[in-house]
């Protein structure tokens, strides 16, 4: 009995030993590197259309090797650069995100509120209201892993730095910028952004020299802890441009794998929405039906009809891209129900030349309808308005005030989701798949939590 007991005693202490070996080689097979890539306007037909002319080491590697998923999108509405690429790193939307646009109105001073602007230090993610994926990641290692980010503009790099990063750098003029925001300031960024400058000719070329330094310099990938570099680099819609691009992946590509074997660097590559502005010129030469909607003038006109309604008053305290904004003191003196004064509106706007649907607060807070959600989803109840004023198709909506314009553009523009190295087989997806699902693919990979607000399956 005794005798058994004691083999028995081995075996358990020898499957023991081998659970404690499988783990730690499981351990081992995490990436030490994961690289972001976001390119701004990416576009999966232009990428595929100027292929012929892409070298052998750049985005043709890329397509051949990697799992390319050609039919990305997003899940909410309206997108732009800031939205997109906090959607992109905190795997939710700006229902939850707080990041709606790249600019908002403040409704406490009813001034412009750049997404990443901060009036004490210059610039931080404060607005950024839930963790990303290099927030989870150094909390992970109990700030162990080093997180960095480069881009052409101040939201791209701050909002895929996160709020726990090592350091953020963008292009300003002729120089690299950063923030204090990031404590303890890093020693190596703090050197770089002073010594290094950046080529403004060609932005994509300065975030590659930019992230190929830190990895080298930084200590990026030296230990058995995941490290995170984002970049963020732009497309255009011309040939040159996508030519251009290629060259600078390349050499990043290679200047990684100097440092780094591929099966140890995992690679995700996605883009932005394209945001090309329709010309009007065009539309009305091939009489595509279009128009020009003016939003002040409509806040005027839905005024007049208020005051109408409920007594003479300034009902419409002011109005930022297509919302309007209800002065909500004077309804409360006027014992006025914001809800009556929103359907009531909605009514009377519906019936203007060129507005295609309005949208309360209340409804997009309260619908459950399908047809709604992504519009509901690309809403925040802290940064949006009253009413959301959604023109037709091929119409150009004007703010007199802030002297902007935009088009309204209803058609889907894919864009592709490359996965590449950490043990990727090459294949080609053409499922739709939304980019919600690409941070908890990457905290899958790197085993570790999904950012707090991400409740989308993993995408690989």
């Amino acid at each position: 009995m005794m005798m058994k007991n004691k083999y028995l005693y081995i075996t358990l202490l020898s499957l023991l030993g081998l659970s404690a070996e499988a783990q730690q080689q499981l351990i081992a097979q995490a990436p030490r590197l994961v690289v972001s890539i976001t390119i701004d306007q990416l576009r999966t037909d232009y990428l595929e259309t100027y292929a012929p002319l892409y070298g052998a080491d750049g985005l043709r590697r890329l397509l051949a090797e990697g799992k390319v998923f050609t039919n990305g999108a997003y899940s909410f509405t309206p997108v732009d650069r800031a939205s997109a690429i906090a959607s992109l790193h905190t795997g939710t939307v700006p229902y939850y995100n707080g990041i709606t646009a790249e600019e908002w109105l403040d409704k406490q001073t009813l001034r412009p509120q750049n997404c990443v602007r901060d009036q004490k230090i210059g610039y931080s993610p404060q607005f950024l209201a839930t963790s990303t994926i290099s927030d989870e990641l150094k909390m992970a290692t109990n700030g162990v892993a080093k997180v960095f980010a480069f881009a052409p503009t101040a939201d791209a790099a701050i909002l895929s730095a996160g709020h726990a990063a090592d350091g953020a750098a963008w292009i300003n003029g002729s120089q690299w910028a950063t923030t204090t925001y990031y404590r303890p300031l890093n020693q190596w960024l703090s050197g770089f952004s002073r010594l290094f400058h950046p080529d403004a000719s060609d932005v994509n070329k300065s975030v590659t020299d930019a992230a190929l330094h830190c990895i080298q310099q930084a200590g990026i990938g030296n230990d058995d802890k995941t490290d995170l570099v984002s970049l963020t680099y732009q497309a255009g819609s011309q040939m040159e441009s996508y030519v251009a691009l290629d060259r600078q992946v390349a050499q990043l590509l290679k200047g990684i794998e100097r440092q780094l074997t591929r099966d140890r660097v995992l690679f995700v590559i996605t883009g932005t929405t394209s945001r090309e502005e329709e010309d009007e010129g065009n539309q009305e030469r091939f009489r595509i039906p279009t128009g020009t909607f003016h939003i002040n003038r409509t806040a005027n006109l839905l005024n007049m009809y208020l005051g109408a309604v409920f007594g003479s008053a300034k009902y419409v305290e002011f109005c930022h891209q297509n919302h309007i904004y209800f002065n909500h003191q004077l309804l409360r003196q006027k014992n006025l129900n914001l809800s009556d004064v929103c359907s009531r509106s909605q009514e009377f706007l519906l019936q203007i030349t060129g507005v295609r649907n309005v949208y309360t607060a209340n409804q997009l807070l309260t619908s459950d309808s399908y047809q709604l959600e992504t519009i509901r989803n690309g809403f925040n109840v802290e940064k949006c308005g009253d009413l959301i004023v959604d023109i037709a198709p091929g119409w150009k909506l004007v703010n007199e005030n802030s002297l902007k314009q935009s088009s309204s553009r209803s058609a889907h523009v894919p864009f592709p989701i490359i996965v590449y190295g950490a043990g990727t087989q090459a294949e080609r997806i053409q499922t739709p798949v939304t980019v919600d699902r690409i941070a908890p693919a990457i905290a899958r990979a790197i085993r570790i939590r999904a950012p707090n607000a991400c409740v989308a399956a993993p995408l690989f």
